[in-house]
């Protein structure tokens, strides 16, 4: 029994070793199927690598937005601030007038001015037009316009800028005695000065100035829209953007993708108050024949034209357009 017990121990050894022995191939190598394990796993960390670097883009992206939208939302605060102040200058320039021309009505009054307006001295007339002129320096201060008093008259100098940002300085050197009259100025030719200082000057200076500041104005910020335009959209735009000289008119190219298909728009922007920098008129025309769906969306693009800065305007379009895609 012994040895029967010990002949078994020795074939199941030997059975042991057989079925070790046949696991391998040839080679000592265990069989191919956890290899193939082995690859597929590492197929699904490869893939799972895709997905991680995916995602990683897809945040990056999203963080970039975030940046791009907490400025927008700091410019569009520092915009209502600056908006605010203007509001309270303006509130403030209207109180000193009132204030100019109450002292302006004493005065006349205690010299006598009023008392014969047929007969004023030429010296009262001198001296009044003087202290109109400084009390006006002090008024227009808060406008934008200042100014210092010459030998013989006033030079005035007129500041402009556009949603906050300073831009150009123009002078206007007037003359007082005998008729206030433009001795020089660096007033552009295509403003209507001329025009201006014949409606104004001789009667009432302060609304020469604040008309003309409008004009002056209202002329920078239609370059400087444009030049915003040219500056950070030239990809967008096909061609060249052309303007006149006193930028009350615009015209340019873009073009617009929709379902893979790219039609061209053409925008005719026109400027009919020359004291207005946002356009009158903007009229845009694509392909004849095109999808309805392309006229409805000229028609808000011309009303994003009509009533927002030329650059914003565009950029919320060629945001928009984004987005849809």
């Amino acid at each position: 029994m012994e040895e029967e017990h010990n002949s078994n121990e020795k074939e199941n050894a030997l059975c042991g070793r057989s079925l070790t022995a046949a696991s391998r191939d040839g080679g000592g190598r265990m069989p191919a199927a956890p290899l193939a394990q082995g690859k597929v796993e590492r197929g699904k960390v490869y893939s799972g690598d895709g997905v991680l670097g995916y995602l990683e883009m897809l945040e990056a992206q999203a963080h970039e937005l975030g940046l791009k939208q907490e400025e927008k939302e700091q410019q569009e605060k520092k915009l209502d601030r600056l908006k605010a102040r203007v509001q309270e200058l303006r509130a403030r320039r209207d109180e000193l007038r009132a204030k100019v021309e109450l002292q302006e009505k004493r005065l006349l009054d205690k010299e006598g001015v009023m008392a014969d307006p047929a007969q004023p001295s030429a010296q009262t007339v001198l001296e009044w037009k003087v202290k109109s002129l400084k009390a006006m320096l002090q008024v227009f201060y808060l406008t934008g316009i200042s100014g210092k008093l010459t030998k013989q008259g006033v030079c005035f100098c007129i500041s402009t800028a556009y949603e906050g940002t300073y831009l150009d300085s123009y002078y206007v050197d007037l003359l007082i005695k005998p008729l206030v009259k433009i001795q020089r100025h660096s007033v552009p030719v295509f403003i209507p000065l001329e025009q201006i200082a014949k409606k104004y000057l001789q009667t009432d200076i302060r609304r020469f100035l604040s008309v003309l500041s409008d004009h002056l104005n209202a002329y920078v910020g239609r370059r400087h829209q444009a030049d915003q335009l040219e500056e950070h959209f030239s990809d967008h735009i096909d061609g060249t953007l052309q303007r006149n000289s006193l930028c009350n008119l615009l015209v340019f190219n873009y073009t617009v993708s929709s379902n893979s298909k790219t039609f061209p728009f053409n925008v005719r922007l026109l400027y009919g108050d020359l004291c207005c920098s946002l356009p009158t008129e903007a009229i845009i025309s694509c392909t004849p024949g095109t999808l309805p769906l392309l006229a409805e969306m000229a028609a808000a693009h011309s009303n994003a034209f009509r009533h927002m800065a030329l650059h914003k305007a565009f950029d919320s379009l060629i945001n928009a357009k984004e987005s849809q895609n």
